[in-house]
């Protein structure tokens, strides 16, 4: 008798925020990925790609549309309105968990290397629930973004986070993995921090990062900067606490600032009133607002936590 061979569905799942150039080339290699491995029997003939249109001006959407009549492997959701990458995905692995063993998110540009994830599917059929895709190096970055990501990465980790170095929601997880993330209700939503908090077996993947098909990044300096900032607030107090320290060592500073304004009263090297009045007034008024700034993003991430708006809204959906 011939043994039965477990043969996972999988889905690829990509958000999509104006990526009508690159969706052709896109699109073309996932689908030769999964005929392929549906051919040597290591996947479901039920397994498919689907492209989440994240609020897109431009016309990735009617290409996605087009894609999924003309092939039974392609499904679209079209979202409402722009609501970011981080919840564009989430919609994606909370609307399809239903439909698949396991789900891999990687973006639509592909410059991660599709290649690992027949790997990715073979350690989550040995029992592994979530294998992350880990670039080994940052050679297509330029000089300020790779060093910026490091010092956002090194920063991350000395604040107690379990987020894995250089991944970038290049990942596989299981349905149970995914299902226990439908649990999480947060709107400040950061998943690279969330899924190592779910915990289950997991493995990493190392991989080089390639060059993006066609078009420009969609993920400009501000959204980075913007999108490391939520990641550090989200899953740390330590910049509140930063907040007391910065407090102690102005009370230090201020202890040198009162002995070197006596030696220069004593010494008469100085103008009378500007050390004791503007020198003072600059340093701790901008202690105050840079504490009081902290302070107020935590405030702003518990009144978006408290008023519960759903996190991403569904406009259409194509299977």
């Amino acid at each position: 008798m011939k043994p039965v061979i477990f043969k996972p569905v999988i889905g690829i799942v990509l958000p999509c925020y104006n990526e009508e150039q690159v969706l052709d080339e896109t699109e073309k290699q996932l689908r030769n990925l999964i005929f392929d491995l549906v051919d040597r029997e290591l996947i479901s003939d039920k397994s498919f790609i689907v492209f989440i249109d994240d609020g897109s001006k431009d016309g990735t959407w009617d290409v996605i549309e087009k894609k999924a009549i003309q092939s039974f492997v392609v499904k679209g959701l079209k979202l409402a309105g722009n609501v970011g990458h981080q919840n564009a995905l989430l919609a994606g692995l909370l609307t399809y968990n239903g439909d698949a063993d396991a789900l891999i998110s990687i973006d639509a540009d592909l410059q991660d290397d599709v290649r690992i994830i027949e790997e990715m599917i073979q350690k989550y059929k040995s029992g592994v629930d979530v294998v992350y895709g880990v670039r080994k190096e940052r050679p297509t970055d330029t000089f300020f973004k790779r060093n910026s990501a490091l010092l956002f990465y090194f920063l991350i980790k000395k604040m107690k986070s379990n987020m894995i170095p250089n991944h970038a929601d290049y990942r596989l997880c299981s349905k149970r993995v995914i299902t226990a993330l439908s649990d999480f209700n947060e709107v400040n939503l950061f998943l690279r921090g969330i899924i190592p908090l779910i915990g289950f077996n997991k493995e990493i993947i190392y991989y080089d990062r390639l060059e993006r098909l066609v078009g420009n990044s969609k993920f400009p300096f501000r959204k980075m900067l913007s999108f490391a900032w939520n990641g550090i607030t989200s899953f740390s107090t330590v910049p509140l606490k930063l907040v007391s320290a910065i407090g102690f060592v102005i009370f230090i500073v201020c202890l040198f600032m009162s002995g070197y304004a006596f030696l220069a009263i004593f010494s008469g090297d100085t103008v009378p009133g500007w050390l004791s009045t503007v020198l003072p007034m600059y340093f701790l008024g901008g202690i105050q607002l840079f504490s009081i700034g902290i302070i107020g993003e935590y405030i702003g991430k518990i009144y978006a936590e408290v008023k519960q708006r759903p996190r991403y809204i569904i406009d259409k959906k194509i299977d």
